[in-house]
This record gives structure tokens, sequence and C-alpha cells, in this order.
């Protein structure tokens, strides 16, 4: 199995922490001991990098950083792919409602693919305008990106390391990140997943979020969509 990097971003997530790390090292013990865990500090304002430190202190498989002032999940995630040595990249959230059981699925599907996301099959515990909001949200994404994931808002992803030659990181880019590797000739597919409810904590995602807030982002990316140049070499020589 190729080195795998797993890539988390950070925020406020000092009762999560400790569990993670147990279910990843649970879930990659059978599979492989040549990965990494690279996790991002966004400047959290709880015990998060006290508790980040005592764990890479006791094992070497991860990796930590934090900023120095807030940033946002984009640049925690870029600075966490770009930090990553492995031939493999997931991305995955803090809160443990992305399950470490499904690494081995993901990697197994990238033989198929450059990038595979994600989708998650079954509905969430969630309120029913929290539910609501994140289905008009896929909706007019892909509407508006010409895209048909069936599960955009879903961060849970792997991808080849070589993804990221060529991409332009922004702020909500994490969001679009299947579109701008399909825009650089990638291959992109999706693979079901189960979500679960968040362990401890508070979700850093509401309806603000998930309709409004990231709907410039959107349009910056249906624009860099419309401008992309489109050509189709006919004969080489030379080469």
């Amino acid at each position: 199995m190729p080195k795998l990097s797993l890539v988390i971003p950070v925020y406020n997530e000092e009762e999560n922490l400790e569990r993670l790390h147990d279910e990843i090292c649970e879930r990659m013990k059978p599979c492989t001991d040549d990965y990494e865990v690279v996790l991002t500090n966004d400047a959290s304002r709880d015990r998060s990098w006290e508790i980040m430190c005592r764990i890479a202190a006791a094992d070497p498989h991860w990796r930590i950083q934090r900023f120095e002032f807030n940033c946002g999940e984009s640049a925690a995630s870029y600075a966490g792919m770009k930090a990553a040595s492995g031939d493999i990249i997931v991305t995955l959230d803090a809160d443990l409602q992305n399950d470490p059981r499904d690494i081995p699925a993901f990697v197994e599907a990238l033989k198929d693919a450059d990038c595979v996301c994600g989708s998650r099959v079954h509905e969430r515990a969630d309120n029913w305008l929290r539910r609501l909001s994140s289905k008009i949200a896929n909706w007019v994404r892909n509407k508006l990106s010409d895209e048909e994931i069936t599960d955009a808002g879903c961060t849970y992803r792997a991808f080849r390391r070589e993804c990221l030659d060529g991409i332009k990181f922004f702020r909500g880019a994490h969001r679009f990140m299947p579109t701008l590797f399909r825009m650089e000739g990638r291959r992109v597919i999706e693979i079901p997943i189960t979500p679960r409810e968040r362990f401890a904590g508070e979700s850093k995602y509401g309806v603000w979020n998930r309709l409004f807030k990231s709907f410039a982002d959107l349009l910056a990316v249906r624009w860099m969509k419309s401008r992309q140049l489109r050509y189709k070499v006919a004969e080489k020589r030379g080469f």
C-alpha cells in the first residue's frame, strides 16, 4: 500500500482528539504502518493544541502544526496537504463524523480514479432545517458549477498527491476540490459512506455556511470553469 497522509484541520476539538487518535490507530494498525496524520490547529481557543502536543509526543505518526491566528478550514486543510509527504492524501474532519474505518475503501477505489469523494448515504441526526439547507446547497453547487457530485458538502476524500499540481487554493476551496481536480483533467468518483453523529463539541457549520457564505466562492468557481482553456492538439512532431 502506498504511504498515506491523513490531513485533518482542527478548530476547538479538545473533546474529540483522544478518541480520534484511538480510532485511527485501531483502523490503520491491521492495514499499514506506513502512514502519517498531519493536523493543523487553526488557532483553537480551547485545549486542542495542548492535547495534540501530548499525542504527538507519544505517537510518531502524528505531525502537528498550528496557525498564529484563525485562517479558516481551507487554509488549515491546504497547509496540511502541503506538509504531507504521502503518495495518497486523505482529508477528514476532527469531529469523528468521518469514520476512519472507511479509509481502506477509499484507497481501494483509487485504483480506478484520481480522487474519491465520500457520499453520505443515510440522513444524519440533524434537525430538518440543517438537512434541508444541506440538500439545497448541494443542488445549488451542482447547478452553478455544472457538476454531479451527490454530496458536495462532504470533505471526506482521498486523492493522489499529484492532483494538487496546478491547483490554486483560495478561501472556501476545500468545498470545491472535486471540481478543481476535474478542471485539471483528473478522474473523480464517489463511494458511499455512513455518517456518524458528532461525538462532542459543536458544529462549525449551519444554514449560513451552507447556503450563503460560500455563494461568492461558488460564483468564482463558475467563472473559472467558463474561462478555462480548452484545446486538443491534432499532431505533434519533435517531442
